[in-house]
């Protein structure tokens, strides 16, 4: 897939520059890179025979883990020790060494808690650490993506996420950067009605 990034506290030039995060994006942006068009349809025409999905969100998600889980990155790890503490709610997508990276798919509301995440992972806290990484990545959809790719109205998109950089600006000390998945070329989805629910449907794109 092509995507777009931003970067919050130099986090690109870091990670294009220091040794100790340059493997690292490497791995991250070949991930990305890896997932083709071809695949990203076969998954989805799959997915949407068994369970009628909205959107690509499922098919990405899934092909974004496989390749994460096959370089040997940490999936859903929880970012403090304390019981009271390791749930859905305090946990992160992947990590590896010093970088942890959230898949934003969700919700708008959403937005400043993805962020905040990969900063309580990196950050000194006064509650135990499971996980101690030093910046972090956030992956999510671009507009254009969410309208091609079938995705509701309300997700908080990659340009959200910029918009919200400015602003928390003081309480995001960690180097971030921001990764916008961009629509596929080939093709797109459209919706239709089946009962109370929108189900895709990809169509190729003439």
């Amino acid at each position: 897939m092509e995507f777009i990034t931003s970067s919050h506290r130099s986090g690109l030039e870091l990670f294009r520059t220091d040794e100790k995060y340059s493997s690292l994006w490497t791995e991250i942006e070949s991930i990305i890179w890896s997932i083709t068009e071809a695949e990203l349809l076969a998954d989805f025409n799959a997915t949407s025979a068994a369970t009628n999905p909205k959107s690509i969100s499922y098919s990405i998600n899934r092909l974004l883990k496989e390749r994460f889980l096959q370089l040997d990155w940490e999936s859903e790890s929880f970012i403090f020790a304390e019981s009271e503490y390791r749930n859905t709610n305090w946990r992160l997508d992947f990590a590896k060494d010093e970088i942890s990276v959230e898949v934003g798919f969700n919700h708008g509301g959403n937005v400043a808690w993805n962020l905040i995440k990969p900063v309580l992972a990196s950050e000194l806290n006064h509650v135990k650490k499971d996980v101690q990484t030093s910046a972090g990545v956030v992956i999510t959809a671009t507009d254009d993506l969410r309208i091609l790719g079938g995705f509701d109205n309300a997700i908080g998109t990659f340009e959200k996420y910029v918009q919200y950089l400015k602003p928390l600006q003081q309480i995001l000390p960690t180097p971030l950067v921001v990764v916008g998945l961009l629509p596929p070329k080939t093709f797109h989805i459209e919706h239709t009605q089946v009962g109370a629910r929108k189900v895709g449907r990809a169509v190729m794109n003439s």
